[in-house]
């Protein structure tokens, strides 16, 4: 009798408990929710480094750039952080409303470097708290195998400017986190829900209200192993040094030829603002690439053909251009000498005779998007999975972000396409081919530049055929319709028979792609959609997750530019794409072939 008459005392007090905890979500390290699906903020992420942890693997981890990350500085304070004394770093990032889960969040990857245990644990782990919503915590671990995570993050109602995600470490109080960060210990009380300053738990996550950016700008002055600085660069013709890419390249002896390479007048002093480029000589070009002989040649591009070479035991791919292309190679090598980023290709460096000109890139294991999509067979290529087709839409979406939007200078690319997004050997994407960039403006300035219309036909925007107006929104525009190449697997401009066989058509993919949605209101109803899906994906994929990147492709392929998204509003519709992706992989973990990327592993 005493056991019934105190079951509803008990239950009360679980329903209590469960009511605090809904309150009060934080301190039990669940994310924060949201309301407003349109809101997006920058917040911050607090990170102790593992002292052999290097900036570059710090970067890959949380998809940022060395100027979103700041550093803590020392005040010869413990307080029991060893290691660093307190020298965390500060990741900014994007922080948005998920549509489902009400919650907030950031999206990242992570490239998982051991075949030991379970992707969960590991991934989790690398994070030290600030990870959650790994879905299938079974998955064994497996090298390069890229894993998609959330992490914690928030957005302030106006009160503060920021919101910084910090998990409670042995020795952190309120009182030492408040004077830590020059807040007042009852804004974080009020933030996390706290109503005993002296009952935090260590391993939870608590949000710390900020009004200013935190931490020192990097580099920093704790110990974490610098990347290798770029080799001296030389006035000296004879040199050959790499500029461009950090590296440990050494100075090599050559004998003289014929063909003594030059350095170009037009490239002149100023061009290169940060960084000069490298000089090698033509005999290295003509030894590694075997004469230029049809073994080496990988392809043949719109200004140029493509070698395969090992320099300095590097492997590498060197575009020869003849001389009458002065201007597409001075384009690429002022961009590329200025802007460096894990999404688009790097230039190592290049060589100049009187007749021609060299580029010298970094190789591309996996070759173009173009030739997986287009022409697999031909090249012994297998087809590409859902989720790979995502990644490589969200690595595109990076790269172009980049140059939009986070360089000193902006800049248009002015010929994205599936032939240069070029796959590594993790098939993670590079945008490749800046002949046609264009300089768009400072910061602040005017972001258009009108040019004579130069690209390929079916990428570009109308109002730039129209009147050659170069804008961030003809990029999203072709943009756009690689998406609709990586739903459907056709090219951009298809040749459809018409009513007499001698009467061929040619029609813009992204015309054909915008009738069929128009006949498919929802991801439930795509019937019209069915002949338009790539069938090497065996209709393995989420219908829900095509829909939404199908509508994503039509709001970039909007006439009117002012409608197109930008690149960073495409990269966080890209990102929960992905993310709701890999979730659904996961669901099918019982199906190896599905499980292991369809085809590949990823």
């Amino acid at each position: 009798m005493n056991a019934v008459r105190t079951q509803p005392i008990w239950f009360f007090l679980f329903l209590l408990i469960f009511q605090v905890n809904s309150v009060f979500p934080k301190t039990t390290t669940t994310p924060m929710n949201c309301t407003d699906t349109t809101r997006l903020c920058t917040s911050f992420l607090a990170f102790k480094p593992e002292p052999n942890q290097t900036l570059d693997v710090i970067q890959s981890m949380f998809d940022v750039l060395p100027n979103d990350i700041t550093v803590e500085p020392s005040n010869g304070l413990d307080n029991g952080h060893s290691g660093f004394n307190f020298n965390y770093l500060f990741i900014r990032k994007n922080c948005s409303c998920l549509y489902t889960p009400r919650e907030y969040a950031t999206n990242t990857t992570f490239t998982v470097r051991s075949n030991v245990g379970f992707v969960n644990d590991i991934a989790l782990g690398a994070y030290d708290g600030l990870a959650f919503n790994l879905p299938n915590t079974t998955r064994k671990a497996r090298v390069g195998a890229v894993v998609s995570l959330r992490l914690f993050c928030g957005c302030s109602s106006g009160l503060w400017n920021y919101f910084m995600s910090y998990v409670m470490r042995d020795g952190d109080s309120v009182e030492s986190l408040a004077s830590r960060f020059g807040v007042t210990m009852e804004s974080i009380e009020q933030v996390n829900g706290i109503d005993n300053p002296d009952n935090v738990t260590v391993g939870a996550l608590y949000y710390i209200p900020l009004n200013s950016v935190p931490g020192e700008p990097y580099p920093p002055t704790i110990d974490i192993p610098p990347a290798p600085a770029p080799a001296p660069s030389v006035d000296d013709i004879s040199g050959r040094y790499v500029c461009c890419k950090s590296g440990d390249w050494k100075q090599t002896n050559g004998e003289p030829s014929n063909h003594q390479t030059t350095i170009p007048k037009a490239l002149g002093t100023d061009v290169f603002d940060m960084e000069k480029p490298t000089v090698f000589t033509y005999e290295e070009i003509f030894s590694s690439t075997d004469g230029f002989s049809d073994s080496s040649l990988l392809g043949h591009g719109t200004y140029g053909s493509v070698y395969f070479a090992h320099l300095h035991d590097q492997e590498v791919a060197i575009k020869r251009m003849t001389a009458t292309k002065t201007k597409e190679f001075m384009a690429e090598m002022k961009v590329l000498c200025k802007v460096h980023h894990t999404n688009l290709v790097e230039l190592i460096g290049y060589a100049a005779t009187d007749d021609e000109f060299f580029l010298i890139y970094e190789f591309a294991q996996k070759g173009s998007l173009r030739s997986h999509l287009h022409d697999p067979q031909s090249k012994d290529h297998t087809s590409l999975s859902w989720i790979m087709r995502v990644q490589i839409a969200l690595d595109a979406a990076r790269g172009l972000e980049y140059i939009h939007e986070h360089t000193k200078s902006h800049y248009v690319h002015r010929d994205i396409k599936t032939s240069n997004i070029l796959l590594d050997s993790s098939f993670r994407a590079k945008i490749s081919d800046f002949g046609l960039a264009k300089l768009v403006g400072q910061k602040g300035e005017g972001e258009a530049t009108t040019t004579k219309v130069v690209g390929t036909y079916g990428y570009l925007a109308p109002e730039y055929l129209s009147n050659g107006l170069a804008t961030t929104k003809s990029d999203v525009y072709a943009y756009g319709v690689v998406l609709f190449e990586l739903i459907s697997g056709k090219e951009a401009i298809i040749r459809t028979e018409g009513m007499m066989m001698k009467n061929p058509e040619r029609r813009s993919l992204a015309s054909i792609m915008l009738g069929a949605l128009r006949n498919s209101p929802d991801s439930i109803n795509m019937s019209s959609m069915k002949d338009y899906i790539d069938p090497n994906m065996m209709n393995l994929y989420p219908h829900d997750c095509l829909f939404k990147l199908a509508m994503l492709a039509k709001q970039c392929v909007d006439e009117d530019p002012i409608l197109r998204p930008d690149m960073k509003q495409v990269v966080i519709s890209v990102s929960q794409i992905l993310l709701s992706s890999v979730e659904w992989e996961a669901t099918l973990a019982g199906n190896s072939q599905v499980f292991s990327g369809l085809v590949q592993g990823r």
